[in-house]
């Protein structure tokens, strides 16, 4: 029977919370990701407990990120296309390059206690273990817990925080760990985005609990986030392992998703055939022209003012009338991808990604990021252009 987590005296600062839990030892040390003290917390805690396992909210993509920055070479862009995986790369590159502005004023990198947190147990020929959900998981978990309009919300929000400059100092990172304000972030979050705050803050907070408890040992040090702190107390205190299982899958889309993805080809499709049949083949290929140029020159304009190569321009003229005509697959990926095969980014502009988005010309000078613009802006052009050429067709109909 899993007792209450009960917290002990303890010799440590109050980012350390001593909890005992069914016989066993828990350290659990908040951080904040970009704090230098954090950094030394963490070194000292590990170095003077020397626990059976040291616990951290990273999971293996995340660490492979930290532990080997150098090596963006394996990063495979054209299988992260195919997987249609590029908006997700895209949200986490975001989501680095803001915290890395604030980890360059204090000179430390995001993750960097996490990534010693692991050091140091290699250090002390310790066990490890990394707890968090995958990164992937939680992104899609999150993108799928959003209304339409919440997404759009967020995009705006993550695009605006890519620009912005934020004044960060060890003394407001350390208010900012205080438990009564940190409670009362957590609180706006939860009242403005409900949804997203529970599957960024809540589910995780369950996940990293489990996976705390299961570690082995009866000494354990685990280096969580501070906005995680309080949750993870709550949770370690009950049995949650039943919702492991829900919580790990990402839902599958809407069933209304699927079937408007499919119904607006359909009602095109099913428009011109009619007004072949009506009207004529002459005004039913007047039609169809109209819908090849409504898709193809808006995509090829998105192309040419991302600078993509001029095959790409061409590429987006010539797909996005066919892409829009199937929810499989959108323009954007067909132009993304040939971005990439025509003017492949270099390594140096994978290492230069998060200082360069930072810039809006950062973003037409990295090869990389006018990926993200051949993906996005040929891809907003043919939406556009089917709704102006599905409105002429179905005009022409009635």
């Amino acid at each position: 029977m899993t007792q209450p987590a009960t917290e002990a005296a303890r010799p440590y600062p109050p980012d350390v919370h001593r909890l005992r839990l069914d016989g066993r030892e828990i350290f659990l040390v908040g951080t904040a990701h970009i704090s230098q003290e954090s950094v030394e917390l963490v070194r000292e805690v590990i170095a003077r407990e020397r626990p059976d396992c040291v616990c951290v909210e990273l999971d293996e993509k995340r660490y492979e990120a930290l532990a080997r920055r150098k090596r963006w070479e394996l990063l495979d862009l054209k299988e992260i296309i195919r997987q249609k995986q590029l908006a997700t790369l895209l949200i986490n590159l975001v989501l680095a390059s803001y915290q890395k502005r604030m980890g360059d004023q204090m000179g430390v990198q995001p993750g960097t206690e996490l990534l010693e947190a692991v050091q140091e147990a290699e250090k002390h020929n310790l066990a490890f273990s990394l707890c968090d959900r995958d990164v992937r998981i939680t992104l899609r978990r999150a993108w799928h817990s959003t209304s339409f309009w919440r997404k759009n919300m967020l995009l705006a929000t993550l695009a605006g925080s890519m620009f912005e400059e934020t004044e960060v100092t060890e003394e407001k990172l350390r208010e900012l760990k205080e438990s009564d304000l940190l409670s009362e972030l957590m609180n706006e979050l939860g009242q403005a985005m409900p949804e997203l705050k529970r599957v960024l803050i809540d589910e995780r907070d369950t996940y990293l609990s489990e996976k705390i408890k299961a570690s082995r040992g009866e000494k354990l040090v685990a280096v969580v986030g501070a906005g995680h702190v309080a949750g993870i107390r709550q949770a370690l205190a009950e049995d949650r392992s039943g919702q492991l299982a829900a919580i790990s899958e990402i839902p599958p889309a809407s069933p209304a998703w699927k079937i408007l993805g499919w119904a607006i080809p359909a009602i095109i499709i099913g428009s011109l055939a009619l007004i072949f049949f009506n009207k004529g083949g002459s005004v039913a290929g007047e039609n169809l022209l109209y819908w090849i140029l409504a898709n193809g020159i808006p995509s090829a304009i998105g192309a040419a003012l991302a600078l993509a190569h001029p095959l790409t321009i061409l590429g987006a003229f010539v797909a996005a009338p066919i892409t829009s005509l199937t929810p499989v697959i959108g323009a954007g990926y067909v132009t993304a991808f040939i971005q990439v095969m025509m003017q492949p980014p270099v390594v140096l502009e994978f290492e230069r990604v998060l200082k360069d988005m930072a810039t809006l010309r950062g973003w037409w000078r990295n090869r990389l990021l006018r990926v993200f613009l051949a993906f996005l802006l040929p891809g907003f052009g043919s939406m556009i252009g089917t709704y102006v050429g599905g409105y002429k067709i179905i005009s022409t109909l009635f």
